[in-house]
Parts: structure tokens; sequence; C-alpha cells
């Protein structure tokens, strides 16, 4: 089931032209949590990769450095899931993208759990090693999202794909997250199962009941359904 929050951003006039599609996965994914996504005609998407973030590197900086990815002359929008939401959040602010969509992710630091707020003061994630920091996120991933198991192998070897010192830096990069308000151009999509980024502090636009932290994979049809509606076509049931 799809909950909509009355919002003013629900569609857009579908633009002349082919319009791209910019795609930023999440913290422990790649391209492949894309595999499900249908984009309607006249659409194109782009995946976007990320390098290792720089000792202390800030989430603004980090996203700066895709600008130069984002043709800015044509048509585009954003799409971010997770840590790729608060990457698009940023670059919103920027780039002037025709809307930008985030799903399972935070606009503000407001909207993240308290388990990373509050290592602000006491910075516990700058003493574990990197290993430890990749072998807690294994470990994690399928205890705290256990939707995961619609699709274990792909979570799994998406996470297993990743640098532990690119976790361990973008880790460091949330939690030290310093945004405290977020462009109007963007649409929120949630679930109210997300245990990793909890519905409690979200400011939503859609909402989908038993929609977990996993839902870009495990609950893809009806979120192209969403995201058919928000590029001004057939609306969500």
């Amino acid at each position: 089931m799809i909950l909509l929050v009355s919002t003013g951003l629900r569609g857009i006039n579908p633009p002349g032209g082919d319009t791209i599609i910019y795609l930023f996965p999440g913290q422990g994914s790649d391209a492949r949590l894309f595999k499900h996504l249908e984009v309607p005609t006249g659409y194109d998407t782009v995946h976007i990769s990320y390098p290792v973030p720089e000792k202390r590197e800030s989430m603004s900086e980090f996203a700066g450095r895709f600008i130069a990815q984002i043709d800015t002359t044509s048509h585009y929008i954003l799409v971010g899931v997770s840590l790729g939401g608060m990457i698009c959040t940023e670059l919103t602010d920027t780039i002037d993208p025709l809307r930008t969509i985030i799903i399972s992710s935070a606009k503000t630091t407001e909207e993240l759990p308290n388990r990373y707020t509050f290592q602000q003061d006491f910075r516990l994630n700058r003493i574990i090693s990197k290993r430890l920091t990749k072998g807690g996120a294994r470990l994690l991933q399928g205890i705290v999202e256990p939707d995961r198991k619609h699709d274990k192998q792909t979570f799994k070897d998406m996470l297993k794909a990743k640098d532990p010192l690119y976790l361990k830096r973008t880790v460091d990069m949330i939690i030290n997250w310093e945004r405290t308000e977020y462009p109007q151009q963007i649409v929120h999509i949630h679930g109210d199962k997300d245990h990793t980024i909890p519905l409690k502090n979200i400011e939503y636009d859609y909402l989908l009941e038993d929609g977990s932290h996993m839902m870009m994979i495990t609950r893809a049809d009806e979120i192209n359904k969403i995201i058919g509606e928000i590029l001004g076509h057939a609306p969500a049931d």
C-alpha cells in the first residue's frame, strides 16, 4: 500500500526531448540497486559510482565532486537512495534539477537516527578500524533489515565489493553531516519498516506500508509507479 501525503511536488510536466535521470546508490550498494528500476519513455539513466572520500571530507564537499558528471545544460533529475539521497540533497542546493527524488534516506541531520548523531560528540567511529567497520556492516545488514532475504545475494555482493576505507570514511561523513534545511524540490519516498533510517523523524511525501531500507529492490514495482507519477505519468495507486 502506498500512502501519499499532500504535496505540491507530485508531478512535473514532462519536458520535450530526453531527460537524464542520475542515479545515486546507497553507501553499501552500487548500480545493481537499480536493477528493477523502470523509467518512462523520454528518460535516460546514468549511474553514479563513488570514490573513496578524502579523510574528513564533508558531505557537501563529496557531493561537489559529482557536478562535473551532470550535464546541467539539459533537463535532468536526481534520484538517490540512502547515502545517495543525502548527496542529492546537497547537490540540489548547488545545481537546479527539475526534481530530486530521495528514497529510504534523510534530508537533514534531524532525520537521522540517534546512533549517528550522538557520535558527533564521542567520535567512536574513528577508533574502529576499517576492517571492523566493514565486518560490522556485513553482520548488521541482515539483522537490522531482514527484508534483505528477498534478494540476499545481491545485497551481500554489493557490500562485499566495497573498499573498507570507503565504508569507514562514508560513516564518518554521515555522522558529521551538518545540514538543517533542505531544498523544496525534493520528493521523499520512505518505508514504515525502515530500521536503518526509522520513519519517526522523517517528513515524507510517499510512504510504503511495510517498506524497508532495502525497498528499492524488494518493492521496485511500487517505487516505479511512484516515480512514474512524479515524472508526470500514470498515478501511483
